[in-house]
């Protein structure tokens, strides 16, 4: 999120084993079973002999194939996000605001046009450790993020679970607190293959040292809970890969951290963020693995005006490198980097195109683009 209120490369040599492939894939096509059914979704395999009738077929095509049908479980090959064939993958969606402030635009409701309306593959659920969040009432804000995982899961999408710290800026003031997080996340939801973690938002005033240290310290947790699971690890400079601290890429390049299916993050806000930002990421996506999991068309702070054509720059560079992006953020908040207007929330209006601010109708096109 923003500062003020924060915050064709295919198949690696070290994919998972056949044993481990066929174990996942019996996962995925259950989850899949499990998503499709819970939300009314019409949907069948192979043609069914009708009976008494040999050789006839009634085929019953799906309404709509959802994100987790089409590519299942997700991994990270070279320099990019694949599906469960080896297939490039890139997901568009949205990341909620802080979970501790608008839970009520984060309904049913609300999914269904997120996912239905707008087409969207993923929400990143965002449960702020400190502002209010998580260190206040750990239980009740892991139920709140698990009930959102149901029900995106329910959809058919794909959940970014975001440790969303932000102040204090070192993660490892919230070590502690993010193995307990994760550790009961991945207990109720690690045996399901459409979650992706990323456990430390937008680390800032620290260097990259010490953000390694604590992605080694964490990622055997979440892995304990969910060997597969695609982890994505902050960046310094308020995972802007350095820039906003007067750094770049170089030194993740050069100490990646030690663990399989990685990725890293970049943020960035398109009417503050614009050249040297720009050019940062296109060098890094081609020697890292890249998920912007947050962006905004307007200024750092999540407010100000829009600048929509270096916005436009950005999405088209990620659709290039074959970048997976979520848009800050899915709430009525009053700032211009909300997607609904104040009140929608409320009235439960989220269907109605006169509800979307200018930013809510310009991002909502290009997820369904």
């Amino acid at each position: 999120m923003s500062r003020s209120f924060r915050s064709e490369v295919q198949g690696s040599a070290d994919r998972a084993s056949a044993a481990g492939r066929r174990s996942r894939q019996h996962r995925s096509a259950r989850l899949w079973l499990a998503g499709a059914l819970a939300a009314g979704t019409a949907f069948a395999g192979a043609s069914l002999a009708t009976a008494g009738e040999e050789g006839e077929a009634a085929d019953a095509a799906p309404e709509a194939v959802t994100p987790f049908a089409e590519h299942g479980a997700l991994e990270v090959c070279g320099t990019t996000l694949c599906g469960e064939n080896g297939t490039p993958v890139q997901l568009r969606g949205m990341s909620t605001h802080g979970t501790q402030w608008y839970e009520n635009c984060v309904t049913d409701e609300s999914l269904d046009v997120l996912a239905g309306d707008w087409g969207a593959d993923v929400i990143r659920v965002s449960t702020y450790v400190q502002e209010d969040g998580y260190e206040t009432d750990p239980a009740y804000f892991t139920d709140l993020a698990s009930r959102i995982i149901d029900q995106a899961t329910a959809r058919g999408m794909y959940v970014i679970v975001d440790w969303h710290m932000l102040t204090p800026g070192d993660p490892n003031a919230n070590t502690e607190l993010a193995k307990q997080f994760f550790t009961d996340i991945t207990a109720r939801h690690g045996d399901q293959d459409n979650l992706l973690y990323e456990i430390a938002n937008e680390p800032n005033g620290v260097g990259w040292s010490s953000i390694r240290s604590y992605a080694e310290e964490v990622i055997p947790v979440v892995r304990a809970g969910d060997p597969d699971g695609v982890v994505i690890v902050g960046t310094p400079g308020w995972s802007s890969l350095g820039v906003s601290d007067g750094s770049d890429e170089a030194e993740i390049v050069a100490d990646p951290v030690n663990a399989e299916n990685v990725m890293y993050t970049f943020h960035f806000y398109a009417a503050s963020h614009q050249e040297g930002y720009i050019d940062t990421l296109a060098r890094a996506a081609d020697q890292l693995p890249i998920f912007v999991t947050e962006f905004g068309t307007e200024e750092y702070t999540g407010d100000g005006g829009a600048d929509f054509a270096f916005a436009q720059r950005y999405l088209d560079l990620l659709a290039e490198k074959n970048i997976s992006w979520t848009n800050w953020n899915y709430s009525d908040d009053f700032r211009t980097g909300a997607v609904f207007e104040p009140g929608t929330c409320d009235a439960g209006t989220w269907s109605d195109p006169g509800s979307l601010k200018e930013s809510g109708a310009w991002i909502s096109e290009r997820i369904r683009g």
